[in-house]
C-alpha cells in the first residue's frame, strides 16, 4: 500500500481515507480470490468477532459455509463450547442447516427465530420423520397461534440429495418444481434444507472446511484459569483455529498464557490480541501467535476510549502492525471499526488478512437470541459489549454477590443496544453478498487479482470529513 501524497504525521480511522484506482486489466469481480492465506482455513477474508450476542453455533455454521470463520466466544461455559463447535462440525457443508420444529409448534414459535422473509423456511419433523417444510413468507399471513402440523397441506416438495452434484443443478432442479425453499433428503432422512439464493451462492463461494472436510470453527479463551487445558480440551473437539483473547493483548498474562497454548504443540493457528503497536505485535508473535487482533475502542459496543482515552484510531493501528507482523512471518486480523465494505476494503489495504466484525453481524437472522420487535414493528436483536454489566453478570455469575459486585462495579461498554434487522439484507448471506461484492470491486480497480496483490497495488490518500461525506449517497432528492 503506498500514500498518494505525504505519509500524515497523525493516526488515521478508515473513515479519514479513500482508494484511488489504479490501471487494471482485471476484467471481472469473480477474477479476484479473496482468500487470505494467513494459515486459516477461510477462503474470505471475514471472521465474526468473539461476542455472546454475535457468534453462536449457528451464524459460525453459516459463515464458514460461505468461506468465513465464526469465533465462538470465551465466556461460554467448556462443555457449551465443545458442544458449539461438534454441532458446527455436523451441520451439511453443500446445504443449509435446517431449523426443524415439531408439527404441535406454532408459527409463533417459528418467528421467535426466523422472520417471514423470502429464502428461507422451516422443516416439520414428528421425531425422525419428515412430514414436510413451509416456506418462512407464508408465515406472514397465519396467525401466531396456527400449529405449524395444520399449515402443511399435500405433497410437501422436497429434493433427492443423491440426484444433487452442483450447485447450479440444485438451482435449475428447483426452478423448474417453482421452489423458493425445499428440503434435502437422503434416503427419506433429512440432509438439509436449500434455496434458490443458496444454490446461487454454493456456486460462488468456497467453504471454509477441515482436513475432513467438515466445516471450519474457531473458539476464543481467555487468559485466566487453566487455559492450557482449555485449549487442549477445545482442540480435541474439532477447533481449528484458537483465539487467546483479552482487552487489553500487550501483557504479561497474555504472554504466559499464549507461551502454555503454543507449548501444546496443537498444530492449529493461534490468534492473540488485542493490540495497536508494532510492539505488541513483537511480543505475542514471540510468546507463540501467528495472528495478532488489531483494535482498542473502535467497536460499535466499546466504551474504552471515551472511559479510558486508550486505543488507536484503527487504520493507523492496522497499517503499522501488518508491517510489524509481516516482517516476522505473521498475520493480523482487524478487529472492529468497520460500517461499510469500504471499511474491509481499507483494512486489508492497510494489511489485515481479515477482518472481524461484531455489531453488523449480530442482527441478522443466524446471530444468538431471539427476534424482538419495537413499536413500530421493526424487527431487532439484543447486542451488548463483552466488557459491560451484563456481560460481567453474566461471565462471573457464579461468584458470590459481593465479589460479583466489586466486578460489576467497574464495569464497562454498552449492556444492551437494538440492532436492526436489514429488511433488504436479514441473514448473515445477504450481508457477505453485500461486503464481498464491494471487496471485489475494490480489487478490480486496484488491478489486483488477490489479497496480497491488492496490499502491494492499493492507493490511498487522505480526506477531510466533507470528503467522506461527499461519498455517501443522498437518501432523498435534492
Amino acid at each position: 500500500m503506498k500514500f498518494i501524497g505525504a505519509v500524515p504525521a497523525h493516526d488515521l480511522t478508515y473513515s479519514d481515507v479513500f482508494l484511488v484506482p489504479s490501471r487494471s486489466d482485471v476484467v471481472s469481480r469473480l477474477d479476484v480470490s479473496l482468500a487470505p492465506n494467513d494459515g486459516t482455513p477461510a477462503t474470505i477474508p471475514l471472521v465474526s468477532a468473539n461476542m455472546n450476542s454475535v457468534t453462536g453455533p449457528r451464524l459460525a455454521a453459516a459463515l464458514a459455509r460461505r468461506g468465513g470463520l465464526g469465533v465462538l466466544p470465551q465466556d461460554m461455559p467448556l462443555q457449551e463450547l465443545d458442544s458449539a463447535i461438534r454441532w458446527v462440525k455436523e451441520q451439511p457443508v453443500l446445504w443449509d442447516s435446517p431449523l426443524v420444529f415439531g408439527p404441535d409448534a406454532t408459527a409463533a414459535d417459528v418467528l421467535a427465530i426466523l422472520p417471514a422473509v423470502e429464502g428461507h423456511g422451516i422443516v416439520i419433523q414428528d421425531g425422525s420423520e419428515f412430514l414436510g417444510c413451509i416456506p418462512a413468507e407464508r408465515l406472514r399471513s397465519v396467525l401466531d397461534d396456527a400449529r405449524l402440523g395444520d399449515l402443511l397441506r399435500g405433497a410437501s416438495a422436497s429434493l433427492d440429495a443423491e440426484d444433487i452434484t452442483t450447485g447450479r443443478q440444485a438451482f435449475d432442479l428447483m426452478v423448474d418444481a417453482d421452489l423458493t425453499f425445499t428440503a434435502l433428503l437422503r434416503h427419506g432422512k433429512l440432509v438439509g434444507t436449500l434455496s434458490r439464493r443458496g444454490a446461487l451462492r454454493s456456486t460462488l463461494y468456497a467453504p471454509a472446511t477441515d482436513g475432513d472436510g467438515r466445516l471450519a470453527a474457531a473458539a476464543a479463551i481467555g487468559v485466566n484459569g487453566d487455559v492450557a487445558g482449555k485449549a487442549r480440551a477445545l482442540a480435541a473437539a474439532g477447533v481449528d483455529v484458537l483465539v487467546v483473547d483479552t482487552a487489553h493483548g500487550h501483557q504479561e498474562s497474555m504472554l504466559r498464557a499464549l507461551a502454555a497454548v503454543a507449548d501444546l504443540s496443537l498444530g492449529i493457528p493461534i490468534v492473540a490480541g488485542n493490540v495497536v503497536s508494532a510492539a505488541g505485535v513483537a511480543d505475542l508473535v514471540d510468546a507463540g501467535a501467528s495472528i495478532i487482533k488489531v483494535g482498542v475502542g473502535p467497536g460499535a459496543m466499546c466504551t474504552t476510549r471515551m472511559m479510558t482515552a486508550v486505543g488507536r484510531p484503527q487504520f493507523s493501528a492496522v497499517l503499522e502492525t501488518a508491517e510489524a507482523a509481516r516482517e516476522r512471518g505473521a498475520h493480523v486480523w482487524a478487529d472492529g471499526g468497520v460500517r461499510y465494505p469500504r471499511d474491509v476494503a481499507l483494512a486489508l489495504a492497510a494489511g489485515a488478512s481479515s477482518v472481524m466484525i461484531g455489531s453488523w453481524f449480530a442482527g441478522t437472522i443466524e446471530g444468538p437470541g431471539q427476534l424482538r420487535a419495537d413499536q413500530s414493528g421493526r424487527a431487532y436483536k439484543e447486542s451488548w459489549g463483552m466488557a459491560s454489566t451484563k456481560a460481567v453478570q453474566e461471565r462471573f455469575g457464579r461468584l458470590d454477590p459481593y465479589e460479583l459486585a466489586r466486578k460489576t462495579l467497574f464495569a464497562e461498554g454498552i449492556s444492551s443496544s437494538k440492532i436492526y434487522l436489514d429488511p433488504d439484507r436479514p441473514s448473515i448471506e445477504d450481508l457477505l453478498d453485500m461486503i464481498t461484492s464491494g471487496v471485489r470491486s475494490s480489487f478490480t480497480y486496484a488491478g489486483a487479482r488477490s489479497v496480497s496483490d491488492f496490499q502491494e497495488r492499493a492507493l490511498v490518500g487522505v480526506q477531510s470529513a466533507a470528503g467522506y461525506e461527499e461519498g455517501k449517497a443522498l437518501p432523498v432528492s435534492w
